[in-house]
């Protein structure tokens, strides 16, 4: 059964004839007759009283109500799509890493609300794993995260990279750390470590760095806010791996410090990490979508380099 079929039956019936149907639909009368006679095959029973005005038989009775809802709800499916595809979709969701949030998105979320009012925006802080699966499961539109190649991979996202940012290192004014200006690895692993919680792709990247490095990891506390690692950290001895977007009002609180991590010996990198911007090939034929993208890369800093 196809909807061209229930189309052909619903055209005889408010028409009354096959070659008025046939006139109707745009189509010629052997046409029509095909599709009603494709439609008997399929039901196994007659439609129509075949005379000079065709009449339903019982069984065209019995489909008359059906057809016309199921029609009814094709032609409500197409319009949807047809808006859909002209963006006029109710709402746009997003997930970003924590310090996208704070210092990347204000003003693009103001510019995409002055263009698209009528769509409504949705905003929420998420760590990148996080992030990254609730937009394969369809629950967002766009993810804006640190890269991750395990979750990145696939062929259904597509992936811009938007900056690169030094990872830093927070720690109290009054911390031992703070004589130098960038700090040895020597030194920095012979402190314990307030790291965030598993999801959020800047553990990963800790944990992967200390274990480059032949280091024990000392986590001896798991967060998942900035302002929860400030806290924490302003009390001793603790040190917080952070990215440089994440520390950039730091310097107007004088309890607290900031060192960069000198580079490494074996490869004279400074540790860092890749933001990027992430959705899916079909989302992103979709014009608010398509508009938002726009804008991120437009208007997102290539670096962070606190300057």
């Amino acid at each position: 059964m196809r909807i061209e079929q229930l189309q052909a039956f619903l055209a005889i019936v408010e028409t009354g004839s096959f070659q008025q149907a046939a006139s109707a639909c745009g189509c010629t009368q052997s046409t029509i007759s095909r599709q009603i006679q494709s439609l008997e095959g399929d039901l196994g029973l007659a439609l129509f009283h075949r005379h000079h005005q065709a009449k339903l038989t019982v069984g065209g009775n019995r489909l008359l109500p059906h057809a016309r809802k199921i029609c009814n709800e094709w032609t409500l499916v197409h319009r949807s799509i047809a808006d859909l595809l002209m963006g006029k979709q109710p709402e746009l969701c997003v997930a970003a890493i924590h310090s996208v949030c704070a210092n990347i998105l204000p003003p693009i979320l103001q510019q995409f609300c002055h263009q698209h009012p009528h769509v409504q925006l949705r905003v929420t802080a998420l760590g990148s794993d996080r992030a990254l699966k609730v937009l394969k499961d369809g629950l967002v539109d766009i993810a804006i995260v640190m890269d991750n190649r395990m979750f990145t991979a696939s062929p259904e996202l597509v992936v811009q990279n938007l900056y690169q940012e030094p990872i830093e290192i927070l720690m109290s004014s009054q911390h031992p750390l703070t004589q130098y200006a960038q700090v040895p690895w020597a030194e920095l692993v012979k402190y314990p470590q307030v790291v965030f919680k598993d999801g959020y792709g800047m553990q990963r990247l800790v944990q992967e760095q200390f274990n480059k490095q032949g280091s024990q990891l000392q986590a001896v506390l798991e967060l998942n806010t900035l302002d929860a690692f400030r806290g924490v950290v302003r009390q001793g001895e603790l040190l917080a791996l952070l990215p440089k977007s994440a520390l950039l009002d730091v310097n107007h609180d004088p309890t607290l410090a900031v060192r960069s991590i000198e580079p490494t010996l074996q490869t004279g990198i400074q540790l860092s990490r890749q933001v990027v911007l992430v959705t899916s090939s079909d989302r992103l034929q979709l014009p608010p979508v398509q508009f938002f993208w726009d804008l991120v890369t437009k208007l997102c800093p290539q670096s962070i380099d606190g300057e």
